[in-house]
Formats: C-alpha cells, structure tokens, sequence
C-alpha cells in the first residue's frame, strides 16, 4: 500500500493501531473529530476540514482549515478526500472510518468505492483488515500471504471477475451486490490475484498482507 505519495485521512470512528510511516510526501488530513486523535498523538494535520459537530467548535480558520456547513450533502469525508484529489493525491489511506455509527462506516466504503471510480485506490482500515476497491482492474498479492480474503461486488453487477492463487478460484465469474460468492475465500501462500473487467469490486483481507504493484 505504499510506492506513492499517500494522503492520509483520520476520521472520527474507532482506531486501533496508529500509522507508523509518515513520509514527508505525505499528506495528512483532519476530517473533524479525526482532529482529537491526532492531537493526542502530536500529529500535526496539514489540513482540517469539517463542520466540528463532534468537537467543541473549529480549531481556528488559518489558512489549513475548511469550516464546512452543518447541513450539507458530503460528509465531512467525502470533503476531506475532494481536498486531497484537487491536491494532486490519488492514493488515500482512511483511518478512523470504521467503527462506531454503521451508516458512517458504510459511508466510508462508498467513499473508497467512489474513489476507485475516478481512478485512485483508497484504504479503509479497520481493527484487523483493510476494505479497497477497484474499478475494471486487477489486484495481487505477494506469497506468502495468509488468512482470509473476501470479494463483493459494489455495483450491481461485476463481469469477468477472476480470483487466482487462492484456495477458490473464480474464472470469469460473475458477482452481484446481492449475493456474497466472494466471501471467506484463502490465500495458499502463493502470489494470489483478483481482477474484474467490468464494475466495482470491493476486497477485505488482512491488514499486514503486502500488495504487489506494477
């Protein structure tokens, strides 16, 4: 999950163990409440944005601060990350995005979805596992990866989906958002793959297994 610069999001879920590689490419983004936990860690944001519901007020309004609308129609994630693309970033790791409110989490997944639709990948971890999605793409896996990987679609249906290396494969499979083929699948140990030639794939797998990129 890593090669690229990365824009960092901290949201105002749940958090379980705290990024370690910070790099000075990086960007890191407040989205609200997210703005707690990064104080309490000495992180110091590049930008805060949101409307503050969940804290005592706005931090200020400096130069890397957003003060957004309490009514409005994107989240005060969905802001957070429409900053980090206009800034150039494409690869996005979401941290306190799970957790706490259902709707919120699921809230997160479409926004790691929508981002695989423009083109980028997002990252939503969570206590143990880690949510991406692609869009008419592939990803792989390095071997010796373990534990369990599970395969949804998000839009309604997913055409030519192969999942290869793991312990049940797909061959040009077809997946739909309302019924879970991909569920509890293995990896083997050996380099392992997932692809779709047409939709929206969402993957879950463990959080220390290594992606493989081009």
């Amino acid at each position: 999950m890593r090669g690229k610069p990365v824009c960092l999001v901290f949201g105002a879920g749940e958090y379980f163990k705290p990024p370690s590689d910070f790099r000075a490419a990086d960007f890191i983004i407040a989205a609200d409440g997210g703005l707690a936990y990064l104080e309490k860690h000495n992180i110091t944001p590049n930008l805060i944005v949101g409307d503050f519901d969940s804290l005592s007020g706005p931090p200020g309004r400096g130069p890397n601060t957003i003060v957004l609308p309490q009514e409005k129609d994107d989240t005060d994630m969905v802001a957070a990350l429409r900053e980090g693309w206009k800034r150039g970033y494409r690869i996005f790791h979401i941290y306190g995005g799970t957790g706490g409110r259902l709707d919120h989490t699921l809230a997160n997944i479409q926004c790691v979805a929508g981002i695989a639709c423009h083109g980028g990948r997002g990252y939503l971890f969570d206590k143990d596992t880690v949510i991406t999605a692609i869009r008419d793409g592939s990803i792989s896996f390095s071997a010796g990866a373990e534990g369990v990987i599970s395969v949804f679609s998000h839009s309604e249906t997913a055409t030519g989906v192969y999942e290869r290396g793991l312990k049940y494969p797909l061959n040009n499979a077809t997946l739909r958002s309302t019924y879970p083929l991909g569920v509890s699948n293995e990896f083997t140990g050996t380099p392992g793959s997932i692809s779709v030639q047409s939709g929206i794939l969402l993957v879950i797998y463990p959080i220390h297994t290594q992606e493989v990129f081009p």
